[in-house]
């Protein structure tokens, strides 16, 4: 299984009142290590966007376990922990710099054509992504 980290310094404008990271934030944080996981992979969502095509989120889980604060550094590892050639879910730990969990959490995404909006099967309109994504997934038990 390919496993991608994003490492992400902590800013001010990223926390809240009790002066912790306000939990939105770890939704970008996710984004940012999807596609830092979708690069090291060989590919680029700008690339996809170009032949008309888009990638939403249709399902997303969070659990959240320990506050990253201001000043800190956080590990975003991202994997793929399933795909069927169709939808693809992504899988998120991100890590506080003394390496306690800060979250888990999935993100479940489709492949859609932007004019309608209807699904696309990732192995017939990227075949190289298919394969690729193929490779890297999480091993079924």
């Amino acid at each position: 299984m390919h496993i991608a980290t994003k490492e992400i310094d902590v800013r001010y404008a990223e926390t809240d009142q009790m002066g912790v990271v306000y939990h939105a934030n770890y939704l970008i944080w996710m984004e940012l290590g999807r596609t830092k996981l979708i690069e090291e992979l060989g590919f680029r969502y700008a690339d996809m966007e170009k032949e008309g095509i888009l990638s939403p989120v249709i399902d997303i889980h969070v659990s959240y376990k320990k506050p990253v604060r201001y000043g800190e550094k956080a590990y975003v590892h991202t994997w793929i922990e399933q795909y069927d050639g169709i939808r693809v879910v992504y899988g998120y730990e991100i890590v506080r710099e003394d390496n306690e969990i800060a979250i888990v959490g999935t993100s479940k995404h489709v492949c859609v054509k932007r004019d309608n909006f209807r699904p696309i099967s990732i192995k017939r309109y990227f075949p190289e992504w298919h394969e690729a994504y193929m490779k890297a997934k999480k091993q079924e038990k």
